[in-house]
């Protein structure tokens, strides 16, 4: 079984005049091979939000835990074998006419971090989980675009499946919340702290459409 938890971190807004979105967009995926390391994963943020978190606060959250949970959440999956793959859209080169269509932009960016990961090895399962952020028409095409991208990469008898589920309900979805946030603020604030106690689990990290 290959999991492949999905999360963004920043905006996709591209009003750099009358607002103030981020000037990056970062998608996220956390791979894990096996129900024994999902499991010990699962495992590892029950035993954070319960031992770190405020008692009113009942998930992982990139932007609201401190770093000293960040850490004692690391401490407990280093030793689970995972990776972690991402691209970084800079927004400012992004050209205006595809500015409009988010949906498209979000699916395209999400396809090539997918690319990034060896998936042809899975022999049993692969599930796609993703926060439920979307509308009913966007989940439906987001969820034909990955198929039709993936299907081709992986063994026809391997079962592909797609979900979209609420990050509290969800522990796999507030692992890579977490390092999600950690690689976006390393482009958009320029701030490493977070994502230097893990990097050592990067797999793929880059930025798409770089300044010149």
């Amino acid at each position: 079984m290959l999991y492949l938890y999905l999360d963004e971190s920043g905006d996709l807004g591209f009003d750099f005049f009358a607002k103030k979105p981020s000037s990056f967009f970062t998608i996220t995926i956390l791979a894990v091979k096996g129900v024994e390391n999902n499991r010990a994963l699962l495992k590892a943020v029950k035993k954070t939000v319960r031992s770190k978190l405020p008692r009113k606060q009942v998930e992982l959250k990139g932007t609201k835990d401190s770093i000293r949970a960040k850490k004692y959440f690391y401490e407990q999956v280093s030793a689970i074998p995972f990776g972690i793959y991402s691209i970084s859209l800079n927004k400012r080169r992004v050209y205006d006419d595809l500015a409009k269509q988010k949906d498209k932009v979000y699916n395209f960016v999400a396809k090539n971090v997918l690319d990034r990961i060896p998936v042809e090895d899975a022999s049993a399962r692969v599930e796609v989980i993703i926060d439920k952020s979307k509308s009913k028409k966007e989940i439906m095409e987001f969820n034909k675009y990955i198929i039709s991208n993936v299907r081709g990469r992986i063994d026809p008898q391997v079962p592909l499946d797609i979900y979209h589920r609420r990050s509290h309900e969800n522990k796999g979805l507030q692992a890579v919340d977490s390092f999600s946030w950690g690689l976006f603020r390393k482009y958009e604030r320029k701030d490493r702290e977070w994502y230097d106690i893990f990097k050592g689990k990067v797999k793929y990290d880059s930025v798409y459409l770089p300044e010149k």
